[in-house]
């Protein structure tokens, strides 16, 4: 996460609730992905998937006001959105960014939800005040989901608790989700799990960890949360991983490596890995937010128009 770093001792959800009919010119989902209606302006650019910029992406190009920058991107052709610090935006701006992002054809993407307190996060080690923790920041992340129309939260579970052997810590860590899994899913919402590179200190690490995982919460409000940045770091043979895991994905992230910065920059061929998405995505009739969760390679407007120029050569495949 660029625009807002990773705080390892914080759980972080993720969710994106659309509301169908909010307006008139609200946008129409299909499969958890919104579309834009006959009402929207014609955006310059028409990509073929879901791309999510975040806030402070394009602000030298849109300025700091936030509803000036979802407008920009969605004159750019991006549909989706990713704002980590959504919960603690007071709840008004909450309420308005659902509004502005219904009204330009948008969809909600993840956003990071604070525990609250300064507690430890390590649902490996079973601990009830780390279980209470968790549950209590699914149910407040409900509510901020309403407000700005999100399905989707990541999950982090945190740490790797050198105690335990690592069969009880994923006992723990199933039994814990299982019981977030039934906060949410009442209100159809989803947390996706995500295998993070940033630490070896960090229990969940690979994505066939995360699938193992998933299979054993057995929810549809649990998934995985593919990171393509993550996997490449931890794992690389990035296709051949989606494909294994693909009955289990929820949400996909976005990166270079190395420097995590817009596609095109580092050793990834986004192009061959958004078509092979793109074509299982159609043959599954199933659609995803493709969150873009790095930082740009150049400074100012000169780098915001050579990020723009990235997503459309990575997007410019042909099925």
């Amino acid at each position: 996460m660029e625009a807002a770093p990773y705080n390892l001792q914080l759980l972080m959800f993720r969710r994106d609730f659309v509301k169908t009919a909010v307006s008139a010119s609200a946008a129409t989902l299909v499969s958890g992905v919104a579309t834009a209606n006959t009402t929207t302006p014609k955006a310059k650019n028409n990509f073929k998937l879901a791309y999510a910029p975040h806030f402070g992406m394009f602000q030298n190009s849109a300025g700091k006001d936030l509803i000036d920058q979802l407008k920009f991107m969605a004159d750019n052709g991006f549909t989706a959105l990713e704002d980590n610090g959504m919960m603690g935006r007071p709840v008004e701006v909450q309420t308005k960014i659902g509004e502005t992002l219904a009204k330009l054809g948008m969809t909600m993407g993840v956003f990071v939800v604070d525990k609250g307190g300064n507690g430890q996060n390590t649902l490996a080690a079973g601990k009830q005040a780390h279980i209470d923790i968790f549950l209590d920041g699914c149910k407040r992340a409900v509510e901020t989901a309403k407000r700005c129309n999100a399905k989707w939260m990541t999950v982090v579970p945190g740490d790797f608790e050198r105690n335990l052997p690592i069969g009880i810590q994923t006992g723990h860590v199933i039994d814990a989700l299982r019981r977030g899994a039934d906060i949410l899913a009442p209100h159809g919402l989803t947390m996706v799990l995500e295998p993070l590179s940033d630490s070896p200190n960090l229990f969940l690490q690979t994505s066939d960890q995360t699938y193992e995982i998933c299979r054993a919460v057995n929810s549809p409000a649990c998934k995985i949360l593919f990171d393509i940045y993550h996997m490449q770091k931890t794992e690389g043979h990035i296709i051949p991983h989606i494909d294994w895991c693909w009955s289990e994905i929820g949400y996909f992230q976005i990166g270079d490596n190395p420097g995590r910065k817009e596609p095109t920059t580092g050793e990834i061929n986004y192009k061959n890995v958004f078509k092979h998405i793109y074509t299982k995505m159609k043959a599954n009739n199933q659609n995803f937010i493709f969150g873009m969760e790095h930082g740009n390679s150049k400074p100012g407007k000169e780098g915001e128009e050579a990020l723009i120029k990235a997503y459309l050569e990575s997007d410019s495949f042909t099925v």
